[in-house]
């Protein structure tokens, strides 16, 4: 062989083994092809049009492993827009994939998206959900759990098997009457029921596959989500104990309860030992801070056991005030397990939060009021709406001006006439900041901010100042993306910035998100740099007034 074909050969086996370096090197993918359709279901018994993914409700499960790309091509079969947004799961850099009316076009009805994410490193349980209108009240939710990479040590032994739990409150009415209410000015009133699973959770609808089936002596992972609307939910296992393990993506510190409050829009993860008598047992989900809270279960059945589960359930906490103070008590002991490994780059415990110096405190109140005769909720009096062309977009193109006006919500809430405008905060790329979240009313808020965990370092009584800071967890307060808010009471938290994009900070309870109680963060990165955000994906969609525009430079790598 002459030294040119040898130099040849030389060329081709380095670029082949470049080539599979870099296969091998990339992370795993995993891909789905939904159908989103409608159907008829009755879980309370009146029969409802809902929307069914695959004709399933709950749609189907995302099980993957930290790191892993997720490729879901979403056909809308509908006869209306669609999105469906990936409650929880930080897509770093990514906002474009985030699935809000603020960040992406719609999937037109006959129309097909492929939404490109990865899950990087990150671990926990979460679901997906529709963000257009009020189809969250028709169906379109599923579970979405992330796993822990092998090489990523988990504090405990790994279950006999898992399983899935979806609770959430149902309103027999249709989404498209709910709609209809809200556009009229009105509420929707109190959701019907609870449904787990999308079953009814009575009596008489128990001859349905159960919720779980054990082994006694092992040990099982329950996920479990409140994807409903309105209602905290109280969920409990009868005759066993409940070992909270993992809380919105960090691993907790493994207390022991005989049953936890779940928030709307908030999962978690816990251990259940069957070590009872082998027989059923009823899994009791109720909602709280209701005036007649509504009840369902459903059946944990043991392999090989003998009679059905006892009709005396396990009570639900109080309902009076004590109630209240249970319910914060137990978030108080909430806390982050900092000698646990973690899917981050940085291992939990290692991020000391309470050193860093804040460097802007925002405070914001839920506010309510009529704007001409007609409902509308918003943060700091302003009532956030959706332009026809997103807020990413018009943005990412130059237009913003067109569009929206930055800051309208002030770090101060203002006594000033309700504003019903979109919605935009500009933020500082990298900043460390305090948000708090200040309820003057007498129910129940629930926050979450995508593409963000935050430290949860305090709930209270109350009003908010800075000498209230005394009260904060500065030490192991949970990473997690939602926080509640108590009747007259207020909320801390505290994260960086970090994460380029348009994110989406919102009330989980959908009839206020619906009429305005949310808002945006505008992220941007000076730089300008793939090291900090994504380009605009080839395949991503453009409407409004930027349909039709080329796309601007791409930002180049570093």
């Amino acid at each position: 062989m002459n030294n040119q074909a040898m130099e040849s050969r030389m060329i081709f086996v380095t670029l082949l083994l470049s080539a599979s370096i870099r296969v091998i090197a990339e992370d795993p993918y995993l891909f789905f092809e939904w159908k989103v359709t409608y159907g008829t279901i009755a879980p309370l018994g009146v029969p409802k049009q809902a929307i069914l993914i695959n004709g399933q409700f709950p749609g189907p499960k995302i099980n993957c492993t930290s790191n892993n790309n997720i490729v879901v091509n979403v056909y809308n079969q509908l006869d209306e827009p669609l999105l469906l947004s990936w409650s929880g799961v930080q897509q770093r850099k990514n906002s474009w994939q985030d699935g809000t009316p603020g960040t992406m076009c719609p999937i037109l009805p006959g129309q097909n998206y492929t939404y490109k994410f990865q899950v990087k490193d990150q671990i926990g349980s979460y679901f997906y959900f529709p963000t257009t209108g009020l189809q969250r009240a028709a169906g379109g939710i599923g579970m979405l759990q992330v796993h822990s990479r092998d090489l990523i040590p988990v504090p405990f032994d790994r279950p006999a098997n898992e399983f899935a739990v979806i609770l959430g409150d149902w309103y027999n009415k249709g989404h498209k009457t709910l709609k209809r209410i809200l556009d009229s000015g009105r509420s929707i009133g109190k959701p019907d029921g609870i449904v787990i699973n999308g079953k009814s959770g009575k009596f008489d609808d128990l001859a349905a596959e159960p919720l779980a089936v054990m082994e006694s002596g092992k040990t099982y992972r329950y996920r479990i989500c409140n994807a409903g609307l309105k209602n905290s939910i109280n969920f409990r296992l009868q005759g066993h104990t409940l070992k909270l393990v993992e809380l919105e993506g960090s691993h907790t510190v493994q207390n022991m309860y005989d049953s936890i409050d779940l928030h709307v829009g908030q999962c978690l993860s816990v251990l259940v030992t069957a070590n009872q008598v082998p027989k059923d047992y009823y899994f009791v989900a109720s909602s709280r801070f209701a005036k007649r809270p509504d009840v369902a279960i459903a059946v944990v059945h043991y392999a090989n056991g003998n009679g059905p589960a006892s009709p005396v359930l396990p009570a639900a906490p109080s309902e009076n005030s004590a109630g209240i103070a249970w319910s914060m008590n137990q978030f108080r002991s909430f806390r982050w397990n900092l000698t646990a490994s973690a899917a981050r780059p940085n291992p939990q415990g290692s991020y000391h939060y309470g050193k860093i110096e804040i460097t802007r405190t925002i405070k914001l109140t839920n506010t309510r009021s009529l704007v001409n005769g007609k409902l509308r909720f918003g943060i700091n009096g302003v009532s956030h709406v959706d332009p026809e062309t997103p807020l990413k977009l018009v943005e990412y193109f130059g237009l913003a001006d067109k569009v929206f006006k930055y800051d309208i919500v002030k770090d101060e809430p203002s006594n000033g006439p309700a504003v019903v405008a979109p919605s935009v905060v500009n933020a500082v790329f990298r900043n460390f900041v305090e948000i708090i979240f200040e309820n003057h009313e007498k129910t129940i808020q629930t926050w979450h901010l995508d593409g963000y965990s935050f430290f949860a370092v305090a709930i209270e009584p109350g009003r908010w100042s800075p000498d209230k800071r005394k009260l904060y967890n500065l030490q192991d307060a949970v990473s997690r993306h939602t926080i509640h808010v108590y009747p007259n009471s207020w909320a801390a938290v505290m994260t960086t910035l970090d994460n380029a994009g348009m994110w989406n900070l919102r009330s989980e309870m959908w009839e206020r998100t619906y009429l305005g109680q949310q808002m945006y963060f505008s992220v941007l990165s000076p730089a300008k740099s793939l090291r900090d955000e994504y380009n605009i994906p080839e395949s991503q969609q453009l409407c409004g007034i930027v349909k039709g525009f080329p796309k601007p430079t791409p930002y180049a790598g570093t």
